[in-house]
């Protein structure tokens, strides 16, 4: 990551000092040491990973306009917009060329395919922000291109890195989908949670007025009237701190919160059900404890 230019060396300083939990490298070794022996492009799929998701953490806080980033000043917070954008197109650029000085073509096709997954969920779900009254299924379509689809690269890449077999990525990469899809749907259990903990509303994705699961099912039990009055709250009151709550309090009560749960473990199981297709080792069983984890964790 070293740079000629001293800003640039300084931003990436600044992220790495703040770098999260790196589930996803964890993700492309688990799936390359389950079907075969972690080597050198193992740890260049893994890079590439993580820097492409970095830079789409860096592009996120300038389209959501966001200043904190798991408890640090976001870039654009700290160096405004121009330059969180640049840096991450760099990140970006920084992580397809570790595949192309390594000629990792099948890599940096697979991890290709998710950066045009994840732009297009993004730009569906800003397009369908517009009216807001979303269907289930256009939900699902949403994350698996937002959230799935790079989780899934990171298994996929995890197999190519170690076996030629196709048919192997492809278990793989469906794996990582709906094990992503669960992963989203607890990520939008949080807000709600944060709420029943303090009796103060969360309200992070209300307030940048996302549709997640538990708003779509109360919409789907609700007469035209109330979808109106529920849609105004999302539109023009997401910074009333009574309406949102009131929102909630209505979602829990329809049993929003239970029927998204519920489908988490869904997702969770049909993931678990696909990795007990492949050989029985300790890369198994630490991939069946991390989909575990990743659905039953805090924060």
């Amino acid at each position: 990551m070293k740079s000629p230019v001293p800003l640039l060396d300084v931003v990436t300083r600044y992220i790495l000092k703040r770098k999260g939990k790196q589930m996803r490298p964890l993700f492309v070794f688990l799936s390359a040491g389950l079907n075969g022996k972690i080597n050198e492009s193992t740890y260049t799929a893994a890079s590439m990973i993580e820097l492409l998701h970095t830079a789409t953490l860096v592009h996120d806080d300038v389209v959501d306009d966001s200043n904190m980033r798991r408890g640090f000043f976001s870039i654009n917070a700290l160096w405004k917009n121009k330059i969180a954008v640049l840096v991450g197109d760099y990140l970006l650029s920084k992580g397809l060329l570790v595949s192309l000085e390594r000629d990792e073509f099948r890599l940096l096709k697979i991890v290709s395919d998710a950066v045009r997954e994840m732009s297009e969920g993004e730009l569906l779900q800003i397009e369908k922000a517009r009216r807001l009254d979303i269907e289930e299924d256009v939900y699902f379509e949403i994350i698996r291109k937002k959230t799935a689809s790079l989780i899934a690269s990171c298994c996929a890449t995890g197999a190519a890195s170690v076996t030629d077999d196709d048919e192997i990525r492809q278990r793989m990469w469906k794996f990582g989908e709906v094990a992503g899809t669960a992963f989203q749907i607890k990520d939008d259990l949080f807000d709600y949670q944060k709420h029943n903990a303090t009796g103060k509303p969360g309200a992070a994705d209300i307030r940048e007025q996302k549709m997640t699961l538990p708003i779509i099912y109360l919409l789907n039990q609700s007469s035209r009237a109330e979808k109106r009055h529920i849609i105004s709250t999302v539109k023009n009151y997401h910074d009333d701190q009574k309406r949102v709550a009131e929102l909630i309090n209505r979602v829990e009560a329809a049993g929003g919160l239970r029927y998204a749960h519920e489908k988490m473990l869904e997702y969770r199981s049909r993931a678990l059900e696909i990795l007990q297709g492949f050989p029985e080792n300790e890369y198994r069983k630490a991939l069946y404890d991390l989909v575990i984890y990743t659905t039953e964790r805090e924060k």
